[in-house]
């Protein structure tokens, strides 16, 4: 399992504040980006994206995340909650690279060059693919739990 630096989880707990102002625009960013695959976008319940709730739940997950990236315990129920969506939803560990190919620029987008610096956004990417992993294999284990049930 991947690990961010501890340099790096120091750059992600300091764009918290940007986050905190920025985040439904990187998300509603990244939600675009990803949706040009249209076999991605059917994975959506659109009605949650058209609300703007599906933006703004995962804009505050994301700060969540920043914010206690170094107290992963912390983050303990809301990862359960996404495990069992994912699951529900029949995400698989390929669908994470687009993931990570929309979040990142769109980060950039939203923050500009300026603070999401190149640093900034290796740091994300790191931090991302932590988290990755860790839901990745609760996934495999859910999957594998719904099987043998």
């Amino acid at each position: 399992m991947r690990t961010a630096s501890p340099e790096a989880m120091m750059i992600v707990k300091s764009t918290a504040p940007a986050l905190e102002r920025h985040g439904i625009a990187i998300t509603t960013a990244m939600y675009a980006r990803l949706f040009q695959n249209p076999d991605i976008e059917t994975m959506f319940d659109h009605a949650a994206q058209s609300s703007g709730e599906q933006p703004r739940r995962l804009a505050g997950a994301i700060l969540a995340y920043a914010r206690n990236i170094d107290k992963l315990a912390n983050l303990g129920p809301a990862v359960g909650r996404m495990v069992a969506r994912h699951v529900e939803t029949g995400v698989k560990p390929e669908h994470y690279p687009y993931v990570a190919e929309a979040l990142l620029p769109a980060i950039r987008d939203a923050l500009g060059a300026d603070v999401a610096t190149d640093e900034v956004l290796a740091a994300w990417g790191d931090a991302y693919w932590m988290l990755a992993d860790i839901l990745i294999a609760a996934e495999a284990q859910a999957y594998n739990d719904a099987d043998a049930a």
